[in-house]
């Protein structure tokens, strides 16, 4: 596996390749080009504005700014592992003529994701002095809050790209799995509205600790749970091991496949 990892790095140069182009081909023909990943988030920020504040009134204290925080990251999530499900498939034409870790295209699709998300917080953090939230010391979390949730999106990533190879109708399921995960997650709710018996489902889910450990930071101004992330951390990392390991037994026979 370390040498998997060691080539990966070597080819590192090509990573970035791929994900500029991942950016550049997102707006691409569009005339704001590149400003749709700050209009994207500010339109959504508007939007939710709009509905919880006039329409859909929310017994939660500044609910915007609580959806909003844990939206984002939510986003970076689903959209790397609806995305990277086709990113094999997509790129057969590149495979079949020259050589490279095949990881390299999954990766790309995340990291793009990774740098919209990171943008986001442009119009996050503004927001968030906006609506007068607090921000603390708890925020030097962040990073440690992003590792982990990147370890989790790039294991699952890996795996439903190489996985959609042999099961092209994988691609399809990723997506209703995805908005099944979405409301089985604290995003547009807290874990205390949750029936009793439902939150100890709630340990299982690796999402539902990355949103509380966001929430935590950004709109509450606390620190996470440091045991909670501990947990989910280590389950990632065991999880990304199987992940490459997956990735690498699979993508042998990929170029013939595709």
């Amino acid at each position: 596996m370390w040498e998997r990892l060691k080539e990966i790095y070597a080819y590192r140069e090509m990573l970035k390749n791929l994900v500029s182009k991942e950016l550049r081909a997102r707006y691409k023909g569009s005339i704001l080009g590149f400003f749709w990943t700050f209009f994207n988030p500010l339109l959504m920020l508007i939007v939710y504005s709009f509905v919880f504040s006039f329409i859909m009134r929310s017994a939660i204290e500044k609910y915007t700014m609580f959806l909003f925080v844990a939206l984002l990251p939510w986003n970076y999530l689903s959209g790397s592992i609806i995305q990277g499900a086709a990113s094999l498939v997509a790129n057969a034409s590149l495979i079949k003529k020259v050589y490279f870790p095949r990881e390299l295209l999954p990766l790309s699709v995340v990291l793009s994701n990774l740098v919209n998300y990171l943008l986001s917080l442009l119009i996050l953090i503004p927001a968030l002095l906006l609506f007068k939230i607090r921000l603390t010391w708890a925020l030097l979390a962040f990073p440690l809050v992003l590792l982990v949730e990147t370890i989790l999106v790039a294991s699952l990533t890996l795996l439903v790209s190489v996985g959609n190879v042999y099961f092209r109708d994988l691609e399809h399921i990723t997506g209703v799995f995805m908005t099944v995960w979405f409301f089985l997650t604290p995003v547009v709710y807290s874990t205390e509205m949750a029936p009793p018996n439902a939150k100890k489902f709630f340990a299982l889910n690796p999402a539902a600790h990355i949103v509380e450990a966001y929430r935590d930071i950004f709109y509450k101004g606390i620190w996470p749970d440091w045991n909670a992330l501990l947990y989910v951390g280590l389950s990632c990392l065991i999880l990304f091991c199987i992940s490459l390991l997956a990735f690498q037994r699979w993508q042998q026979a990929v170029a013939e496949e595709i």
